[in-house]
């Protein structure tokens, strides 16, 4: 079936975005149809200089890239994580990351609009996708038979499930009454892109201070062999707007003194941004034919870069349970499905989340003492190979139940 505005499909998709435009795909190459809507013009979306934003991609992302058809044209935008160091404030105690005889990579690092042009040309090309831009949702209905969204020029979309995945304000999760739990860290992400003098090495850099992570992510070299890497500097929301301030040569000083010299001198920086940071967990991602995923869901501090990997795992759990459903002649909005959704996601996301929270807590513990015991614990994980293996099927989002999409 073609997915056009009278149809019913069989997902209405909120949300647009890298998340939502995925799941949209993943479903089309189950046989499912979607309409997907989205606020957002996706003409300025994908416009230079719109996002300076850098987004690691893990195996198993990379993988569900691979099955739904966008790899191959993003192939040549991916710069390869061979390695992450990790430090406390640059002294010694060094963790190292980095793959082992069978060789591979940690990850791949992708301009955030690379992604999205990816995603919406292969979409635009999709005929079980009706891709609805710049549209206000005025009106959400979910009901025993199904589900439709009305839209302020008076459209009305139907479908048979409801998937919200309008990121960490998501109406359509408040509208349902799911609740969440969240807090403010207090502390802003300020992103740019940096030229410097010396090549990274395909090595990603995580150096903590007590305001928070500072990370250095590999990207590809300029076509004139200038070397470039991306910034995520997490300071406290009340030296935020300051650091933002600042003069491009004051800035520049200051990321050199955190960077301790690891990618030479800082020649250029490109535009910031200033994200504020927090962390929220819903109790449930399932509702009378409603599915929440990615930040709808759940909202998790950058300091490991899981979050769109997070959504992604969301989006692969999601759609094998629906395809499974689909042979059995289910209904999308079964509610047997859904439960199996839940109980797949709800353990893994959490213990991410968790995960993610205890590690901006225990780095964020000022003092000599406090960074002589992370020194020593990283110092003891260097030694120990088990452990170095587990946290790199973390990072490369291999371990756990996978879905069969997110596998090669």
């Amino acid at each position: 079936m073609t997915a056009t505005a009278d149809k019913t499909c069989d997902l209405v998709i909120l949300g647009g975005g890298l998340v939502g435009m995925t799941l949209a795909l993943a479903a089309a190459k189950k046989g499912m149809s979607s309409h997907v809507i989205d606020r957002a013009d996706p003409a300025e979306l994908t416009a230079e200089g719109f996002d300076d934003r850098a987004t690691a991609i893990s195996t198993a992302s990379w993988h569900l890239f691979e099955n739904i058809g966008i790899a191959e044209g993003l192939e040549q935008f991916a710069c390869d994580i061979a390695s992450i160091a990790v430090t406390d404030q640059n002294k010694p105690g060094r963790l190292d990351f980095q793959p082992g005889p069978e060789g591979g990579t940690l990850g791949r690092m992708f301009p955030n609009r690379r992604l999205r042009l990816a995603l919406f040309e292969a979409a635009a090309k999709e005929p079980l996708i009706n891709w609805v831009a710049k549209a206000q949702v005025t009106e959400r209905e979910r009901s025993p038979y199904g589900v439709a969204a009305t839209l302020a020029d008076g459209r009305k979309l139907k479908g048979r499930l409801m998937i919200a995945a309008e990121g960490r304000q998501s109406p359509t999760r408040d509208a349902a009454g799911i609740t969440l739990a969240k807090w403010d860290y207090k502390h802003r992400a300020i992103i740019a892109g940096l030229t410097h003098e010396k090549p990274h090495g395909n090595v990603a850099w995580e150096i903590f201070y007590p305001a928070g992570p500072f990370a250095l992510l590999p990207l590809n070299d300029d076509a004139d062999g200038t070397h470039r890497s991306s910034l995520v500097w997490t300071v406290s929301e009340a030296d935020g707007a300051g650091v933002m301030k600042l003069g491009d040569r004051a800035f520049l000083a200051e990321v050199e003194k955190r960077m301790g010299g690891v990618l030479g001198k800082v020649q250029t920086v490109g535009q910031r941004s200033s994200w504020p940071l927090g962390f929220h967990h819903t109790a449930k991602i399932t509702a009378e034919r409603l599915a929440l995923v990615g930040d709808s869901a759940h909202g998790i501090h950058p300091i490991a870069g899981q979050g769109l990997n997070l959504g992604l795992r969301d989006v692969g759990a999601l759609i094998e349970v629906l395809a499974d459903g689909a042979r059995l002649g289910l209904d999308p909005g079964d509610p047997e499905l859904l439960k199996r959704y839940e109980t797949w996601r709800g353990l893994d996301s959490f213990m991410v989340a968790l995960a993610t929270d205890g590690l901006t807590r225990l780095f964020g513990v000022p003092g000599k003492t406090a960074s002589a015991v992370r020194r020593l614990g990283m110092a003891a994980v260097q030694r120990t190979p088990m452990l170095k293996d587990f946290f790199m099927n973390e990072a490369r989002g291999v371990s756990g139940d996978l879905p069969a999409i997110l596998r090669a």
